[in-house]
């Protein structure tokens, strides 16, 4: 038979699952089994009832988190490319540092080259634009 410490140390072992793993369904599941362990402490009943409490607690725990998440939605970072490097040359027009054959070449950013594709051969020095990323190429198109 089911205590209300099997049920306590559930709900603890749930917010500890929530903490190591993304999402955050495991934290309702967390308080339907805390829910479980009040219930259980106010009116005793046997496992499979305890079970029954704790699926009905999980469904509500559950339903209630996704309206939270649906009213209350991730906000969007102020600066939405701050790890994507690449991303943030996106526009840029450059001088490029070596030619462009047979759709690739380089161009240097700083102190860095950074390897480039083109539709088209372009030669060292001509201006281009990035006007993408693949992966970690720039993608440029000449400038005029």
């Amino acid at each position: 038979m089911h205590t209300t410490w099997f049920w306590w140390g559930f709900a603890l072992a749930l917010f500890a699952a929530e903490a190591l793993l993304p999402g955050a369904f495991m934290l309702w599941l967390g308080f339907a089994a805390a829910a479980t362990a009040l219930t259980l402490w106010l009116m005793p009943m046997e496992p499979a009832s305890q079970w029954i409490v704790f699926g009905v607690f999980s469904l509500l725990s559950a339903a209630i988190g996704w309206r939270w998440r649906k009213r209350n939605p991730e906000t969007v970072s102020e600066q939405p490319l701050l790890n994507r490097r690449a991303e943030q040359l996106v526009g840029r027009v450059l001088v490029l540092h070596e030619a462009v054959i047979n759709g690739r070449g380089k161009l240097k950013i700083g102190d860095a080259l950074w390897a480039v594709v083109s539709g088209t051969d372009l030669p060292a020095g001509v201006r281009v634009r990035i006007e993408g990323v693949e992966g970690m190429l720039l993608r440029v198109a000449r400038c005029d």
